[in-house]
């Protein structure tokens, strides 16, 4: 399956709102987190961050909720993105609806982390689960 792309109208700035779904490969981890560079550089043609940082946590966050789902989740992902007035709003869909819960961290580095960062850098964040799978919605400052 081919990643699909698209790009919808925004009422925040005239920016478009980033949508691409993903057969959900583990190279498609790569594939979002190109897709979300894109969109970031895009952005930062129209508002620049706030902060140099807010470029790479929205990066970061983008690459631990897509290797998630490809990790935990069988079948397609995908992720919107869309600037708000503050901020970028991140969806992320899988096919499971078991909601994210965190884990132990281990010093070895077999994880454990990644939830907690997710909570550590988004102003917010939300699970919304249905038979279809669920969405994380999470908001990034920049």
């Amino acid at each position: 399956m081919a990643t699909d792309h698209r790009w919808h109208g925004s009422p925040v700035s005239g920016m478009p709102e980033r949508v691409a779904r993903y057969p959900g490969e583990l190279h498609n981890v790569t594939d979002a987190r190109l897709d979300a560079e894109q969109f970031l550089d895009d952005l930062a043609q129209v508002a620049p961050p706030t902060a140099p940082e807010h470029w790479d946590d929205i990066l970061l966050v983008v690459t631990e909720l897509t290797a998630n789902a490809v990790q935990y989740a069988p079948g397609p992902i995908e992720i919107r993105l869309r600037p708000t007035f503050d901020g970028v709003h991140l969806v992320v869909h899988d096919t499971s609806s078991t909601p994210p819960a965190p884990r132990p961290f281990h010093r070895d580095g077999s994880g454990g982390v990644g939830w907690h960062l997710v909570h550590a850098l988004c102003s917010q964040v939300s699970v919304v689960t249905d038979d279809a799978g669920k969405d994380i919605h999470v908001f990034l400052p920049w």
